[in-house]
């Protein structure tokens, strides 16, 4: 794990840097995976704290991408959930120095750093260092144009807000974005985190200073909202989407001996099994996860259910029409020809995985930009249901009949409005697997940052 090993001096020397959460780690890996396979010449080091690399450090990757450390920015990363406050201003102000430290240990010197948005640390060192910077933004364009045009909402008279009274309001006035409830936005518009708020600013007035902006969006997904932001940037602004790991999607996974998963959806019948994963970080009550076992059992549908810690529990509580396990491959299941729809609770890489399979959604977002997924998921794309409808109280329990009427219409294949969406869902997956075809759109991207990349480790 040794960031300084000898390198080839020809080689084009790249460090990555990821907000160290699970969701924003996958997506980088997914796009230094993505530059490796486009750019034989390739050194890519990926920079984790050391809480992160003791997880993921023994997971399969390309030979020219390495690790690096630096230490945990608080004792334990995974108790972020409780003091999220806490956690972001340890990130803002207790990587920098290592991070920069790190850079000065290296012998190949960066010919660009690829940094987070939520990490505007990391353009300041390679400003500094006269270091190429790319600021990857890893959650849908649209929530970019809200943090970018927050002003708005003031002006508007909608921030703060009391979302209990006011949730079901429309916001129709962000550039680029169709029109959003009030409840779908990223839930710091109640006033409650203004801590977090003020490290977002920060984050946005840095992406300017960078050299490229990178989404792992896909382009005809969300084209008003990036014609927007590209006419509004000087900067180079790239769509290289979905940014999944389709190129492992027909390895084996790790585990499959064990849970024996892919063996039960081969005997099921062909778009009949729902997939349900809430997430790996922030999660539901107990009494929210029982009552969609409930639900699940009471709709009669098949469906295999990712829970993680509460596996043994809910296996208790769903008995035989479902499969619950603590992990699975996840982008395998939703492509595989059983599967239907997917109850998700919209965090963004699972959705674009969703898309790429071609399923319906049951969109149950918790916080963060979940509710802005999910306003693509129900109202953009029209490819899936609100799992919470009008209810805008964040910590209202659904109940096991409201989930098992959603869970048999949306899996139901002779119903009219099932049909337009799986129809549709059919389209967008057609767009996504086009856009990374020759000649589409991500892929014109990737080539076209690959060889700016490359003009600049030439000179």
């Amino acid at each position: 794990m040794d960031s300084s090993k000898d390198q080839p001096t020809s080689v084009c020397h790249v460090v990555a840097v990821p907000y160290p959460g699970r969701g924003h780690i996958n997506a980088m890996m997914n796009l230094c995976k993505l530059l490796a396979s486009h750019k034989a010449d390739i050194l890519i080091t990926f920079v984790l704290t050391e809480e992160w690399l003791g997880f993921i450090g023994s997971e399969a990757k390309p030979d020219n991408i390495r690790f690096a450390t630096v230490p945990n920015v608080i004792p334990s990363e995974l108790v972020r959930a409780a003091d999220i406050d806490g956690f972001i201003e340890a990130i803002m102000t207790n990587m920098e120095a290592p991070f920069e430290r790190l850079l000065g240990r290296l012998e190949q010197p960066p010919v660009l750093i690829v940094a987070d948005t939520f990490l505007p640390w990391a353009i300041r060192v390679g400003n500094r260092r006269n270091v190429p910077a790319a600021s990857f933004w890893p959650m849908p364009a649209s929530v970019f144009s809200v943090f970018q045009h927050f002003h708005l909402l003031a002006e508007n008279g909608h921030f703060p807000v009391d979302l209990l009274e006011r949730g079901n309001e429309r916001v129709d006035y962000i550039p680029g974005v169709s029109s959003t409830r009030l409840v779908d936005l990223p839930h710091f518009i109640d006033g409650s985190s203004s801590n977090i708020l003020s490290h977002i600013h920060e984050d946005f007035s840095w992406v300017a200073k960078a050299q490229y902006l990178l989404f792992p969006s896909i382009y005809e997904l969300e084209t008003q909202v990036l014609d927007v932001l590209r006419a509004k940037f000087s900067l180079p602004v790239y769509t290289i989407g979905p940014l999944i790991p389709y190129f492992n999607s027909n390895n084996d996974p790790s585990g499959s001996g064990v849970f024996n998963y892919l063996k039960w959806l081969d005997s099921q019948p062909c778009s009949s099994v729902l997939y349900v994963s809430m997430g790996s970080f922030l999660s539901v009550s107990s009494a929210q996860m029982d009552e969609i076992a409930a639900g699940l059992c009471e709709s009669g549908v098949r469906f295999i259910w990712v829970a993680r810690g509460e596996t043994g529990r809910l296996k208790e509580v769903c008995g035989d029409m479902g499969l619950v396990v603590p992990w699975c491959d996840q982008l395998r299941v939703l492509c595989h020809s059983s599967v239907g729809g997917f109850l998700t609770h919209c965090g963004w890489n699972s959705v674009r995985e969703g898309v790429f399979a071609g399923v319906a959604f049951l969109a149950f977002p918790l916080l963060m930009d979940q509710g802005m997924v999910s306003n693509l998921i129900v109202e953009d794309w029209k490819v899936g249901l609100r799992v919470k409808k009008a209810e805008v109280k964040i910590d209202h329990l659904v109940t096991r009949e409201e989930i098992a009427g959603l869970v048999k219409k949306i899996m139901d294949l002779e119903d009219e409005e099932g049909k337009e969406m799986r129809r549709r869902a059919r389209e967008l997956k057609k767009i996504c697997h086009g856009a990374i075809a020759e000649g589409g759109s991500s892929e014109t991207n990737i080539n076209a940052f690959v060889r700016s990349i490359s003009q600049g480790h030439e000179h």
